[in-house]
């Protein structure tokens, strides 16, 4: 019988060694982004990949979610006479916490993904192999655009995702609950501050560099074959919703927390 103590060692250094490499791989992406050159060509193209592809999932989950979250508000504010709230809340709930995280959450889902199997069949077909015979540094090539287009496509996603979201709740509360429409946005509009939309920016942008680092990184160490890449994939798209998930957790409350 192995000793449980062994065992355990054997967990946290494994962890350790993992979150060694993932530093250094990000350490190691950020430096070839501060120096010339950028392909911005492939920047584009990756933005177009990431963005312009991931608005209808992003739009048709943030219309759900302002749906559905305004039919609860209105339920739960009605046992005690505040149905009035329906609209604050909503949009303070969308723009701070669920546009930018349920979003976060879609795109890591397909991007995160599709960077990990791609950059995985490059790494065991050996083409990441034959670009740094060639000279060409696979960081430079690879890493880096995806990881530039991600940070600014992000925050132009969770804006659309923020005003669809809003929307949704809108649509509900004004024609299935009866609240009145120019109140509702009246007090959507005195509701809403510049901290919350700041909020939800940054957020957009750490979650965009979490979902191209995670399946840039899980890709590009990709081993094994088809089952290896399997894998990769497997843990890029995990690995990215913790990382989301513990990201918004830290910059809402170390960042944001003392705010009102």
């Amino acid at each position: 019988m192995p000793n449980p103590l062994q065992i355990i060692g054997r967990i946290f250094l494994s962890a350790f060694a993992e979150i060694g490499k993932l530093s250094k791989f990000a350490g190691t992406s950020l430096s070839h982004i501060a120096r010339p050159p950028i392909y911005w060509r492939l920047v584009a193209k990756q933005m177009w990949l990431i963005g312009y592809n991931s608005l209808p999932v992003v739009g048709m989950t943030a219309l759900f979610t302002g749906a559905a979250l305004a039919q609860q508000i209105y339920v739960g504010g009605s046992r005690f006479n505040a149905e009035s709230v329906v609209p604050g809340v909503v949009v303070i709930a969308i723009v701070r916490e669920l546009g930018p995280v349920l979003g976060g959450l879609m795109v890591a889902g397909r991007v995160s993904s599709a960077m990990a199997a791609e950059l995985g069949t490059m790494r065991v077909t050996e083409q990441i192999d034959a670009l740094t015979t060639l000279s060409t540094d696979p960081y430079k090539y690879l890493i880096v655009p995806r990881i530039i287009a991600s940070v600014l496509t992000l925050p132009l996603l969770v804006i659309v995702a923020n005003l669809i979201g809003v929307l949704g709740g809108y649509v509900l509360a004004t024609e299935r609950l009866g609240l009145n429409a120019g109140i509702y946005l009246q007090i959507t509009v005195d509701f809403i501050e510049q901290a919350d939309v700041v909020s939800s920016l940054i957020k957009a942008a750490f979650f965009g560099f979490m979902i191209a680092l995670m399946g840039s990184y899980h890709g590009f160490n990709s081993r094994g074959g088809a089952q290896g890449v399997g894998k990769a994939t497997t843990n890029a798209v995990v690995s990215a919703f913790i990382m989301i998930l513990l990201t918004n957790l830290i910059i809402t409350v170390v960042v944001f927390g003392g705010r009102g």
